[in-house]
C-alpha cells in the first residue's frame, strides 16, 4: 500500500515572498476568496495560516497578469543608483519600504546593493544601499512570479552542501544556514526566523559590510537545529 505524501504548507511570509508581494496582500487574497478563488487554508499552527503550497503556486500560475507584472519601468541610465524606496518605485511598489523589507526579512531573495555608502557619524553611523537601475531590471526578468501566467515553471534554486563538521566559528548566512538547518530553500527559514520559530538565530553574529546581512556562527546553527523546534515550518 502506497502512503500518501503530506503536502507542503507555507505561511503567508513565504508565499509572499515567492511572489514578490507582502504577507498583507496574501492575507487580503485569502479574504476575498469567494471572488477570486483563492485556495482555503490548510492549517492553523497557533494563529498562523498555512495554504498548501502547490495549490497556491497553481493558483498564481493561472491568474490574470497583475499589475504589478504589468508595471514598465521609467527609462533610467542602467547605471543610474536608486536607494531602496527609489528602488521600490521604479520596481511598481506601491509601498516604498517593500524593498527594504525584502533585504531584511527575506535574505537571499532581492539582490546584494551595488554601493554601500557609510554615512552619519562616530556616535550615530548609518548606512545607505543603493542599487543600479540594470540590476533592478535583471532582478524583475527574474523575479519568481514573474511570466508564470505564461507557463513557465520555476524551481527554487538548490541550496548548498554545508558540512556541519566545519570551524564551529566560522560565520555562515541565510543560504548556508537554510541547508544545515534542513530546509528547502532560503524562504522558507527566513519566513520561519521571522516568525520567532529560530529564536537562537534572531540575533545575527555579524553583519556583512556589504548590505549589512545576517550571519550566524555553524556552532549556533547547529545548536539551533538541535532543538525540537528547529526543523518547523519547512
Amino acid at each position: 500500500m502506497t502512503s500518501r505524501r503530506e503536502p507542503r504548507l507555507a505561511d503567508a511570509a513565504e508565499i509572499a515572498a515567492e511572489q514578490g508581494l507582502t504577507p498583507a496582500r496574501i492575507s487580503g487574497l485569502y479574504n476575498d476568496r469567494a471572488e477570486n478563488g483563492f485556495p482555503d487554508i490548510a492549517d492553523m499552527r497557533g494563529r498562523a495560516r498555512l495554504w498548501d503550497h502547490a495549490k497556491v503556486s497553481e493558483w498564481f500560475a493561472n491568474r490574470p497578469p497583475a499589475r504589478l507584472r504589468e508595471h514598465t519601468p521609467p527609462a533610467r541610465d542602467p547605471q543610474d543608483l536608486l536607494n531602496a524606496a527609489g528602488a521600490s518605485r521604479f520596481l511598481g511598489y506601491k509601498n516604498p519600504n517593500q524593498v527594504t523589507t525584502f533585504v531584511r526579512d527575506h535574505p537571499g531573495y532581492f539582490p546584494d546593493p551595488d554601493v554601500v555608502e557609510e554615512l552619519g557619524t562616530a556616535e550615530n553611523p548609518y548606512r545607505r544601499q543603493l542599487w543600479r537601475v540594470q540590476t533592478l531590471l535583471d532582478w524583475m526578468a527574474t523575479r519568481p512570479g514573474r511570466g508564470k501566467h505564461a507557463g513557465a515553471k520555476r524551481t527554487a534554486p538548490a541550496l548548498p552542501d554545508v558540512p556541519v563538521d566545519g570551524d564551529p566559528d566560522e560565520l555562515l548566512g541565510a543560504t548556508q544556514a537554510a541547508a544545515l538547518l534542513g530546509f528547502k530553500s532560503v524562504n522558507s527559514f527566513s519566513s520561519s526566523l521571522s516568525q520567532g520559530n529560530l529564536p537562537l538565530l534572531e540575533t545575527p553574529d555579524a553583519l556583512t559590510e556589504k548590505g549589512g546581512r545576517r550571519r550566524w556562527t555553524r556552532r549556533r546553527i547547529l545548536e539551533q537545529a538541535a532543538q525540537p523546534r528547529g526543523r518547523n515550518r519547512r
